[in-house]
Formats: C-alpha cells, sequence, structure tokens
C-alpha cells in the first residue's frame, strides 16, 4: 500500500453551492489514505465520511444517504467488490468509484458489470480524484435539475413582471433586494395576483443555480405531500427510491404554493428540516443534507390562522422571514396600458396568429372594472378575445354587465380630452342621455356599431353609411 506522502493536497478550487448538500463516503483500510481524501474533498463537498472496512461503511451507509461511495477494493473483512447491497440498493442514489492498488483487467471488468461509475489505480493523484468524483456529482446535480424542469414543464409560462405603477415598481425592488439572500421569502396577495412568478424572479436573479421546484400544496392530502417533499423508498430495499423535492432543489428554491394548506404533520416535519438542514426519506432509516431556499406564498392571511390555532407559529416565524405583498389589479390598474399589449403580443405567438392592435379607448374602459381574478383573469379575455377574433371591448361588455351596475360610467379618450360615457349594451333600448354632447352621441353609436359588427369597420362602415376612410379617421383621433 503506497504511503501518503505520495499525494498532495494543494488545491484550491472554490466551494460551488450546488455542492453544499452533497455527501461522500471513503471506504479504505489505510487511514493516512481516509484523512488525506477526507480533507481533500471537504473543501470542494460539505459532507465526507469514513470507514477502515465494509462492516463499518454499511453502518453508515444504513443511517445516511451518499451521493459517491468511493471504495477499496481489498478491504480486512470484506471485498469490496462483493458489497452487494451498495450495488442492489443504491443503483440510482449512488455512484461507486473503486481505489486499488491491485487491479487486474478481470477484476475491472467486474466492479463496472456490477455498475461502478469509474476506476482509479494507487498511486493516484487528486486531481484524478477531484475529476472522477465532480463527474459524478455533477451528473447527478443535472439529473436533478432535469427532472425538476420536466416536473415544472406544464406550470411554467414565459411571463415577466410587467408594469410601471408606483406597487410594480416597489415590488421590482423588493424582488432585486431580497434574490441574493439565502432566507425564506413569504409571498402574499390574492390569488392570481402573479405570486409564483414572483417566486420565480427571486430564483432566477439570486446566485443559486439549482433547480426551481414548484409544489402547490392545496391540491394533495398528507401522504401524497409528503411523497412529493421529503421523497421515499422501500423500507425492505426492493422497488426504486424517488428523491423529494427538498433534494431534488438542492442549491436552488423551493416554491411552496397555498403553504396555509399544509397539514398539521406536513408542517412539523418541514419545520424540523429548516432547524436540521436534513431530510430523512419516508421509509428510510439514514438521512441527506440539504442547501435548498424555501420561498412559500398563500392568499390567506397566515398570521390570522396562527392566532387561530391552524399554522405552526414557529414554522411561520421560519418562513416568513422576509415578506413580499402583490398588489392586486384594481389598485395598479395604470399597469393595464403595458400589460394588455404585452399579453396580446404573448398570447398571439402561442397561437401563431397576428398580435391584435387595440385602440386606447378599450383599454382605459377596463379600469373601472374591479379585477376579482386580477392578472389571471386579464390574461383570459385578452387570450378569449384572440381566439374569436373580437375586440376587447366585446368580451368586456360581457363580464361587465353582471358586475357594474348598467348607468356605471366609463372614460373614453378623445383628442379633446377625456368624456365619460354609460356602459351601454345590446339590452340598453332607452337611448342617450339628454345631457349628451352630440360627440358624445356620435362616439358612443359608432363604437356600438362597431361591436355589433364584431369588431368588422368595413362592416360598420356600411351600417353608419360613412367610409371605411372616415371610420379609421375617428378611431384614429380618439386613440390619440
Amino acid at each position: 500500500m503506497p504511503t501518503t506522502s505520495k499525494y498532495t493536497t494543494d488545491h484550491t478550487t472554490p466551494i460551488d453551492i450546488q455542492y453544499q448538500g452533497i455527501s461522500i463516503l471513503v471506504v479504505d483500510d489505510d487511514p493516512g489514505i481516509c484523512e488525506l481524501l477526507q480533507k481533500a474533498l471537504r473543501k470542494l463537498f460539505q459532507q465526507i465520511d469514513t470507514a477502515l472496512s465494509v462492516s463499518q461503511a454499511e453502518q453508515l451507509r444504513l443511517k445516511n444517504q451518499y451521493d459517491v461511495i468511493m471504495l477499496d477494493i481489498n478491504l480486512p473483512d470484506r471485498s469490496g467488490i462483493d458489497w452487494y447491497e451498495v450495488f442492489e440498493d443504491s443503483a440510482d442514489s449512488t455512484d461507486v468509484i473503486f481505489i486499488t492498488g491491485y487491479a487486474n483487467l478481470q477484476t475491472a471488468i467486474k466492479a463496472l458489470k456490477l455498475g461502478a461509475s469509474d476506476f482509479i489505480l494507487k498511486p493516484f493523484n487528486l486531481d484524478q480524484i477531484y475529476t472522477a468524483v465532480k463527474r459524478c456529482v455533477d451528473n447527478r446535480v443535472q439529473k436533478r435539475i432535469n427532472t425538476a424542469l420536466k416536473r415544472d414543464a406544464l406550470r411554467y409560462q414565459s411571463d415577466t413582471l410587467i408594469g410601471n405603477s408606483k406597487q410594480s415598481r416597489t415590488l421590482n425592488k423588493q424582488i432585486n433586494q431580497y434574490a441574493p439572500s439565502k432566507a425564506a421569502v413569504l409571498i402574499q396577495g390574492e390569488s392570481g395576483t402573479g405570486k409564483e412568478l414572483v417566486a420565480r424572479e427571486l430564483h432566477l436573479r439570486s446566485e443559486r443555480n439549482g433547480a426551481f421546484a414548484p409544489l402547490n400544496c392545496g391540491g394533495m392530502d398528507a401522504t401524497n405531500l409528503a411523497n412529493e417533499l421529503f421523497g421515499y423508498c422501500n423500507p425492505m430495499g426492493a422497488g426504486e427510491c424517488r428523491e423529494g423535492l427538498l433534494r431534488l432543489a438542492n442549491g436552488g428554491t423551493l416554491f411552496l404554493d397555498e403553504v396555509s394548506e399544509l397539514p398539521a404533520s406536513i408542517q412539523s416535519a418541514l419545520l424540523r428540516v429548516l432547524e436540521e438542514q436534513v431530510v430523512r426519506p419516508l421509509g428510510a432509516n439514514r438521512v441527506f443534507t440539504t442547501d435548498v431556499r424555501i420561498i412559500s406564498a398563500t392568499n390567506k392571511d397566515l398570521k390570522k390562522q396562527v392566532e387561530n390555532g391552524e399554522f405552526r407559529q414557529d414554522l411561520y416565524f421560519r418562513l416568513n422571514v422576509l415578506s413580499i405583498y402583490v398588489t392586486p389589479l384594481r389598485e395598479r390598474t395604470s399597469d393595464l396600458i403595458q400589460l394588455i399589449p404585452y399579453f396580446a403580443k404573448t398570447l398571439a405567438r402561442e397561437q401563431g396568429v397576428t398580435a391584435p392592435e387595440w385602440h386606447a379607448y378599450e383599454i382605459d374602459s377596463l379600469n373601472g372594472y374591479h379585477w376579482p381574478g386580477n392578472i389571471r383573469e386579464l390574461r383570459n379575455l385578452i387570450e378569449r378575445s384572440i381566439l374569436t377574433g373580437k375586440p376587447l371591448s366585446y368580451h368586456w361588455q360581457e363580464i361587465s354587465k353582471d358586475v357594474i351596475p348598467r348607468q356605471q360610467m366609463m372614460k373614453i379618450s378623445s383628442n379633446t380630452g377625456s368624456i365619460s360615457l354609460p356602459m351601454l349594451t345590446e339590452h340598453d333600448t332607452n337611448g342617450y342621455p339628454d345631457d349628451w354632447e352630440i360627440k358624445a352621441v356620435e362616439k358612443a353609436h359608432i363604437i356600438k356599431v362597431v361591436d355589433v359588427c364584431d369588431g368588422n369597420k368595413t362592416a360598420a362602415s356600411k351600417k353608419l353609411k360613412i367610409s371605411r376612410k372616415t371610420l379609421d379617421r375617428k378611431f384614429k383621433e380618439w386613440s390619440s
């Protein structure tokens, strides 16, 4: 067996955040090699354990989850080649790298057939060790990221933060301020305001290079939630173990949507993870470390739930280190002038059609609506207009007649200023108010006829008995 003097520890690679949750087990009957590899690998990885025999290693393996096992072949109690449990039970969760000074071709072939990831001969240098271990770890990290991305694909929308209102600017500043931190963030706001989008922005603007893993806590029972969060494996060693999101998101961000719906048992288990930085999969008798940032969101008053005994106070304090409130759309309707064109272009591109160009009066007419569904409702309205080929005002009348009284005033812009007009629908039969100026009556009537013609201005100009050029000129005047 070579002496430790043949090896050096001159390595200055900085620790990558995604490696902080990685655990490695070194198994060698030479205490000097164990100490050398433990000291060297700790410069890159967080948890390095050592064992001098297979029996010691098996005891550690049953207690802890290891990403990589560096295994000598010639051990005092049992050959590393004959440690079948590590291959049978950990084929998908652990990489094995054999290190030996007494190997032949037949031994190497047998090791690779068992599923070994690499084979290193003694004497070795540390560059060989770093290269082999990093290859295994990088592949494992990328596999977890890909798994999280596949899981996230159906929920992902390529939207971004849009708006120049005071509230939107404040929100953007908060995201920039909080993103670099590792601290937990609680996002609160009404349904449909874009809380998940805020969580994604926090992750994208951070320095965390792991996955963004979202989980809707309101859509599952306690058992399924536990499986998703913590993972599980068969206690008898049969079948595949499944990694939970707390491990898939290692080095990244776990987003807990509707966190107020977490069952009490899950609240308790999640609190232990946050306090101890380790996770124990269901059915497993071992733990693994995790470095994950928690961002949670709710449309309920979580503080009131704490006061009512419906949510753990200690977990609330853990999740609410930093807080963000997302303002409802009705309180920042000035963002509509940017939101509507943005959604129109995005949704038209998704549908493979030309983006519509709506006039200013149509956008202005939406300012008076309460928007109970917030951004989600606005997006739905725009998508419906694009798919049906009808102007915004057509669908706006459909939703507004059941929400806003018929005499509610809508504000439309013209080149002479703003004119207030009642919301008129096809059910109105009383005509126009006696105190209206002729220009207001003309404008309201033309808009009504265009709507009746489903936005077809050529048909509308024929009904109005004016030229299409004249009709376009009037709309241009009103939108200027």
